[in-house]
């Protein structure tokens, strides 16, 4: 078996840890933490539509020194009120390792560059146009995505597929059988619309019929 091989084998395992753990957040497996990745994402977005980045960055650092700093303090008086010797309120967290390993580092790199080379190839089959039904679809999808962008700006979208992201999961999964049904008419009458498209026009029909 040669490196790719292995390589490849190791990185599942991870690749689905992940995919698992994120499925369980999309789909409120555990409300409590959800909310809270939920609730912190949307704030750090909307704080980005009225302050920079650096300024939203510099007010989340020095919430949080703010806490920690009046916490320690508040220990430290505490303690030698009560004459006690619990030591640093941290210590437990100040002790765990929190360097990432290099076989952590390999693993996620090696999902990356697997995801990236896939986009390249991808991106480089439908800009040369290997098949010119899908770099027309492409080229709808950019000229859509130009409208979008006039409505929109960046910021304004991530929110909202953030919100999407939390919501549409939960709610496919409470009405998949509608949803799959409405999803498989217009399915099917895009599909009748490029067969009479690619019948009429010459060179539109796939490499494969």
């Amino acid at each position: 078996m040669d490196n790719n091989a292995v390589d490849k084998q190791e990185c599942e395992p991870a690749a689905k840890h992940w995919k698992d753990q994120v499925v369980d957040l999309l789909y409120w497996r555990d409300v409590k933490t959800t909310g809270v990745v939920f609730g912190a994402s949307l704030l750090l977005l909307l704080s980005l539509t009225v302050c920079s980045i650096v300024s939203v960055s510099s007010y989340i650092g020095l919430a949080l020194l703010s806490v920690t700093i009046c916490f320690r303090i508040y220990k430290g008086i505490l303690q030698a009120i009560q004459k006690s010797d619990e030591g640093h309120p941290f210590k437990q967290y100040l002790d765990e390792d929190v360097t990432l390993s290099e076989d952590t580092v390999h693993k996620y790199s090696d999902i990356v560059l697997a995801k990236l080379n896939k986009t390249i190839s991808e991106l480089r089959r439908l800009f040369l146009v290997e098949d010119l039904v899908d770099s027309i679809k492409f080229a709808v999808l950019m000229w859509i995505l130009t409208y979008v962008g006039a409505l929109f700006n960046g910021l304004t979208l991530l929110i909202l597929g953030l919100i999407g992201a939390f919501s549409c999961p939960i709610v496919y999964e409470k009405h998949q059988a509608q949803i799959d049904h409405y999803v498989a008419l217009v399915n099917n009458q895009i599909k009748d619309v490029v067969a009479k498209i690619q019948a009429k026009v010459p060179g539109m029909k796939r490499k494969t019929e």
